[in-house]
């Protein structure tokens, strides 16, 4: 269970306490954070070849799909909005949490691969 804990947390998957982005990113202007290339605390690097991180855009793509579906479901079926107002919020909602599904898909793709 901690790994689970420290992968949504973005901490280092070696020592556990260096973070993987230094900066968290401004979500109100949508800047993608940068990540480090190599713990803050026990340097190890985080990219094991180059396009490692290519691979995360499929776990990214499975949180955006959940969390599509589950705000379908939430909207339409419990709250009973329009199929138009249901799709507009589903927008939103993809569009803001783009920079959280950045990161944590990193984080799970490196936590998959290490040893």
């Amino acid at each position: 269970m901690s790994k689970v804990i420290d992968a949504l947390n973005c901490k280092c998957p070696n020592c556990k306490k260096g973070n993987m982005f230094p900066d968290k990113g401004k979500r109100i202007l949508l800047n993608i954070p940068k990540m480090s290339d190599t713990c803050p605390v026990c340097n190890y690097k985080f990219e094991r070849e180059p396009g490692f991180f290519f691979g995360a855009m499929f776990v990214s793509y499975a949180l955006a799909a959940a969390q599509m579906i589950t705000s379908l479901i939430v909207f339409w079926y419990f709250i009973d909005l329009s199929p138009l107002k249901v799709f507009s919020i589903i927008a939103v909602i993809a569009f803001l949490l783009s920079t959280f599904n950045y990161k944590l898909s990193r984080s799970i793709w490196i936590y998959l691969f290490y040893k």
